[in-house]
């Protein structure tokens, strides 16, 4: 471990939410919920207000709502979010080209190698800085944490939040981790904690006072000789700028149980097309297909099937989804679906069991557009309009705004934008031609000759993942230092980079915006 706290940790504030909240002036200061807003739906993120209410992450929707009823309840806008996630990457490429990215708000970063910092104060000057300029070019705040490892850089971060800086000396360690809970500790989770709490463990320090072969004993070879070098503030793991992909998923959890055995086999076939889709854009292929089906009673299945050799072919992913759909009973109906690919290789190798004609590929090609949307989001003709809360439009005579809320053939739009005051609140039907969907705004606006990367939302797209099946879509790397969000399943927690929140778009979903 080095010997100068040259390990930077930063964990944007709430991110979700503040961005939502630092481009609709209407929801600053206010509680903010951030994620999938049909029946099982949960919360990708929840803002600083929201939490006094004991709304967090991971929590079910509907638990969220009892909690804080007049929170603002809004769907996720991802490609926001990635656009803002870039700047402040950037910027920590800029201290440092050793920047190991763990989610779209949490990267560490080696500042020794990138010639930033080399002392305690040459280190809190970068991290000032830092944080100095994440505020100047996205109006955000992030925490950040020094120290000689990555471990605690990270525990640093947490003691930050929100918006600070803690910077933990050199000799100090052991010290500051003996009064602190066994889970503060990576690796250690409510099994483990639990585990550990039965045998009189509670903290760091009885961790390290249960010596090593206690911990050997309890836990195991493996776990036991790395709770024990943790415990003693030993933690040599380095910064890396690439970490190795595992496995790419998609899955999507649905609002209502799904009985119908066709159904279920037409939505894992669209999986899988999803799948191969994200597969193909990272370059990979894979030799391992993996189906994971989520009954009625959360009783939870995982099947997989082994080919000869690595694919990234779309029918022969579908085909074997189908064969492995064949040995589960979905009897009593499905919750959730997912589709994942992993013995992930940068090739692709004929595939002999390929058995679909050259027709179904046609087909599939000329349908990828459409399959990229689940079934329940799809806009049929004459269907009425939908208007995701909080995602961004425009009104050919009142000009840019957001959806507060939809439903009974209404939509109601707040029209203000992030350098404005608090805006006025209209409603509309939801077939008014007038109303359109819309690119979201900068946060900060550029001034003149400004170099530094824009805050611009992503042109052209409006990332409206608003379906009522909450989807979810991944590529699970190597390492398990960030906490993940997945806004999908009651049952699930932060996951990988690339999730997807869906939403009902029904009734006014703030109750904590009015004028």
């Amino acid at each position: 471990m080095r010997s100068a706290p040259t390990v930077l940790h930063l964990d944007m504030d709430a991110f979700f939410a503040s961005v939502e909240q630092a481009s609709k002036p209407s929801l600053r200061g206010k509680a903010v919920v951030v994620g999938g807003l049909g029946p099982r739906g949960v919360v990708a993120t929840a803002s600083y207000e929201a939490r006094v209410f004991g709304v967090r992450s991971a929590l079910p929707m509907a638990q969220a709502r009892r909690l804080a009823p007049n929170a603002a309840y809004l769907v996720p806008r991802f490609a926001l979010y990635r656009s803002i996630s870039d700047q402040v990457m950037e910027l920590l490429r800029a201290l440092s080209p050793l920047v190991e990215p763990l989610s779209l708000d949490e990267a560490f970063v080696d500042l020794e190698a990138g010639g930033a910092a080399e002392d305690e104060r040459s280190a809190r000057l970068a991290g000032a800085k830092l944080r100095a300029d994440i505020r100047a070019v996205t109006g955000l705040t992030g925490s950040v944490g020094l120290a000689a490892s990555k471990m605690l850089a990270k525990i640093a971060s947490e003691q930050a939040k929100p918006d600070g800086l803690v910077l933990i000396e050199p000799g100090t360690e052991r010290a500051l981790l003996a009064p602190l809970s066994v889970r503060t500790l990576p690796g250690v989770g409510p099994a483990t904690g639990d585990h550990l709490r039965r045998a009189g463990i509670h903290t760091v320090g009885d961790l390290a006072e249960a010596g090593e072969d206690e911990l050997v004993r309890l836990l195991g070879k493996a776990h036991g000789h790395a709770l024990h070098a943790m415990s003693l503030a030993r933690d040599e793991r380095s910064v890396v700028a690439e970490r190795e992909t595992k496995s790419v998923s998609v899955e999507d959890t649905y609002d209502v149980d799904i009985h119908d055995r066709v159904r279920v086999g037409v939505e894992v076939q669209r999986l899988a097309d999803r799948c191969v889709r994200r597969l193909r854009a990272a370059g990979l292929s894979g030799r391992t297909i993996v189906l994971k089906v989520r009954r009625y009673d959360f009783s939870t299945l995982t099947r997989s099937e082994t080919l000869r050799g690595p694919t990234d072919d779309p029918a022969v992913v579908r085909e074997a989804a189908t064969r492995l759909l064949d040995s589960v009973d979905t009897t009593g109906g499905v919750r959730l679906l997912g589709v994942g690919v992993s013995g992930l290789a940068d090739y692709t190798q004929e595939d002999l069991f390929a058995q679909a004609a050259e027709e179904r590929d046609r087909e599939l090609l000329g349908a990828e557009a459409e399959a990229a949307v689940p079934a329940e989001e799809r806009q049929q003709p004459g269907a009425e309009r939908r208007w995701p809360a909080g995602h961004d439009v425009r009104h050919s005579e009142y000009g840019h705004g957001w959806v507060q809320g939809s439903g009974l053939g209404r939509v109601t739009v707040r029209f203000e934008t992030p350098g404005s005051a608090p805006g006025r609140v209209r409603t509309f039907r939801t077939d008014d031609r007038a109303l359109y969907p819309a690119d979201p705004l900068p946060l900060v606006e550029r001034r003149p000759g400004d170099s530094r990367g824009s805050a611009d939302g992503p042109s052209g797209e409006n990332d409206q993942d608003d379906g009522d099946g909450q989807g979810g879509e991944g590529t699970q790397d190597g390492g398990a230092d960030g906490d993940a969000r997945s806004p999908q399943d009651g049952r699930g927690a932060r996951g990988s980079q690339g999730s997807r929140a869906g939403a009902g778009a029904g009734g006014a979903d703030l109750g904590a915006s009015g004028e």
